[in-house]
């Protein structure tokens, strides 16, 4: 597979290599040694889940506190999406910027986003299914969001998408600057603090 950084630090897109015959196909979809090499640390999973969206739903943007965090590797097994990156660690050289990922059911792409960044993508069709590894189980009172309409982040949202349809929670979170001033966001400083951590304690 070929593993290249986004524009946000600490997030990679992941691209297999497709064994197609006659039969169907094969391809190794997540692989940790690879990951590892990147990163720096293996990852360590402790839940998968999986969403099913129709066309034009757009969830997050959400994040979680350190520690632990929660790490995404994200792919779609069925449909396609537009899948979001946003730095939300306060003193990133990237802060309030994102980047975004096709994935779908052809290229088989995945998605990696470490602790501390925000995710969200748009469904492009009916009953797309997305797959994410994370690694912490899921905990509501570490769970924050951003609104994905937040004009600052400005996500550009694709016209085959249709209208965004956007969760009642999603569209009452706070913005970004709102976030910022509540003391929601995790730290540029925290983050770097986490990952050396995690690479060490893999040493």
């Amino acid at each position: 597979m070929l593993i290249r950084e986004l524009s946000v630090p600490d997030s990679y897109e992941v691209t297999p290599v497709i064994h197609a015959d006659s039969r169907g196909a094969f391809l190794e979809w997540y692989r940790f040694d690879r990951l590892a090499e990147v990163t720096g640390h293996p990852i360590v999973l402790r839940q998968a889940n999986t969403s099913i969206s129709h066309r034009g739903v757009v969830r997050g943007i959400h994040f979680a506190d350190f520690p632990l965090g929660q790490a995404k590797y994200v792919t779609v097994t069925h449909g396609a999406v537009i899948d979001y990156v946003v730095d939300v660690r306060v003193g990133s050289p990237t802060f309030g910027q994102w980047d975004s990922v096709r994935l779908d059911a052809v290229d088989r792409k995945a998605v990696y986003l470490s602790e501390g960044l925000g995710h969200a993508f748009v469904s492009l069709t009916h009953d797309t299914v997305v797959s994410y590894l994370v690694t912490d189980t899921y905990n509501p009172s570490s769970e924050h969001a951003i609104s994905p309409l937040d004009a600052t982040i400005s996500l550009s949202f694709p016209t085959d998408a249709g209208q965004p349809l956007v969760s009642p929670t999603d569209l009452a979170a706070p913005t970004l600057m709102e976030a910022l001033k509540l003391g929601l966001l995790p730290t540029w400083a925290a983050a770097r603090s986490y990952y050396a951590e995690l690479t060490e304690a893999a040493s």
